[in-house]
This record gives C-alpha cells, structure tokens and sequence, in this order.
C-alpha cells in the first residue's frame, strides 16, 4: 500500500512566464521510455511479483522503496509542467475572442486539448506511454541489470532536458531528479554487486558528467546530501534495505544512509482556476453549504 501526502517533494520556483515548449521537452521526463512513469511501474510490478522475498528480502525492500519514491517524481514532473504551461492562454469565460488561439502551433497541442493546459501521460512528441515499457522478467540478477540501464538512460534524457530548457522551474525539478535518480544508479549497482561480487559501481557515472555540473543537483548533494540518502518511504518496513545501501558514495567517498519513512517535501503550489478551457468547471459549487452541513453534523472542516 501507499501511503500519501499532501505535498511535493521539492520546491519549484514559480515561472515568471509561461513556456510551453519547455513543458513539451519535460514531458519526456514524464511519459518517456526513461521518464518517472516508465520507473514507476517497472519497479512497481517487479515488487508486486517478486518471488522468494523472504530469502531475497534486501532485494525486494531496495525495490520497494525505489518504487514509492518514483511517485514523487511523476508528481514533481507533472507540477513543472503545469507551472510551464500556467499563463499561456487568455484566462475568461467569453469564447468568442479565441482564447486559445495562442496555442494553435504549440508543440503539445495535447496539453491544451487532452488536458487543461496541464501535464499528460505522453512523451515529448506526444506519444502516449506504454505498457511495454516495463520488465518485470522475474529474473533478479536480469531486473537488476535492466533498472540500472533504465537509471543511466533516465540520467541521460535529465541532462538532455537541461540543456534544452531555460526557465529555473524546469531546471529546478530536473536538477532534483538527477539526485535522486542517481542515487538510484548506484543502489542498483549496490545490488548487483551483492547479487553477484561484479564491481558496478565503477562504471557510475553513466554518462561521464558529474552532477557537479548542474548548479540545482550540485547544491542539493552539498547542502541536503539527497545523494547519500535512501529513504524507505514506510515507518516501519523495508528496513533491510541497508544490507545492500551502506558504505560509501562511489564519486565522493561519502557514507550512505538508510532512513526509515520519506520526507515531507513542500506544499503543493496552487494551479490557478482556468475558466477559458472549463477548468475545473463546477460553478455551482457552494462550500459554505458543506460548511454549514458539517457544523449541523458536529464535523469539524
């Protein structure tokens, strides 16, 4: 089971104006092959079907762990995204002027004919993702291998997206991911080579350029040391995750920790009402009526 909260796992800084074209190359990070969706379910349906987790138990936590973080970043993906798109439509309720008329050329037109201006389950060329995207082989040795290769090819498509967008939201989130999802590179590189004594953890970083290079990721690995944790995302199980995550960093020599439960995060950033694309719609909505009901009830609000 997940458990949830209400709020996101890293603060976007708010766009001074909006960019769809920078919302259509994040989207990638979303519903691409590498994209947070793609991690999500592959590690989801690996820990759904994981045979003999009692004898491999280090294995299936570090796997379940993973997998509960990734819906952090789906939600950390489609917020940039959001943010991006936010402003780019004349916001009203006449549409008479064409409010939308802007966006007739936008790269996505899906982001504003799928959805009200907001994230979708596609790629960045509007390819909707795909089952086919997860292995779950049953195999651990092969799952292993395949999450370490979908972690360094994620890696890469991250600092591809950097080097396209400009707006500091964007780079924000990506910078973030580059952490966490490194961390991820070498936790599975940590595994395999306790699965197998094959020293993985030499070929990191995959590609070659340190995190170091991008401002946003280098200051959260030296202020926040989110390189260094992995978190188990429960209070009380998959604490044998730390039979595999323990020693030291393979960049920096720092040591590794394994902390019980998730982190906090930030609240949520507030997706203004957009009329012009009958978003959210529900103009008869009175929330002083369920106010008044729930005082009659005795239900606080």
């Amino acid at each position: 089971m997940i458990l949830r909260y209400d709020r996101l796992a890293v603060e976007l800084p708010k766009p001074k104006n909006p960019s769809p074209n920078d919302a259509a190359a994040v989207q990638e990070l979303l519903g691409g092959k590498y994209g947070e969706m793609s991690t999500l379910m592959n590690y989801t349906f690996q820990s759904f079907n994981f045979r003999g987790r009692n004898r491999l138990r280090p294995f299936y936590d570090l796997t379940c762990s993973i997998a509960a973080e990734e819906y952090s970043h789906i939600e950390a993906v489609s917020y940039a995204i959001n943010l991006l798109l936010t402003g780019q439509t004349v916001r009203g309720k006449d549409p008479v002027p064409g409010p939308l008329k802007d966006v007739a050329d936008a790269r996505n037109s899906y982001h504003f004919l799928s959805s009200a201006q907001a994230a979708v389950p596609f790629d960045s060329m509007g390819n909707p993702w795909t089952g086919q995207y997860v292995h779950a082989s049953g195999n651990l040795k092969l799952d292993l291998l395949h999450n370490f290769f979908l972690e360094c090819g994620a890696r890469a498509n991250k600092m591809r997206v950097y080097e396209m967008v400009t707006d500091p939201c964007a780079r924000t989130m990506v910078g973030y991911l580059l952490v966490r999802g490194g961390l991820h590179v070498v936790a599975y590189a940590k595994a395999l080579e306790k699965l197998t004594g094959v020293e993985v953890s030499k070929l990191v970083p995959v590609p070659e350029l340190s995190n170091d290079a991008f401002p946003e990721a280098k200051k959260l690995q030296d202020q926040q040391k989110l390189h260094l944790k992995l978190y188990t995302f429960s209070p009380d199980d998959y604490g044998q995750v730390g039979k595999i995550w323990n020693g030291t960093h393979p960049e920096d020599g720092q040591p590794l920790e394994v902390l019980q439960g998730g982190f906090m995060g930030v609240p949520y950033p507030e997706l203004e009402e957009e009329p012009q694309l009958n978003s959210p719609g529900a103009d008869d909505y009175d929330p002083q009526m369920f106010a008044d009901i729930a005082k009659k009830m005795g239900v606080k609000m």
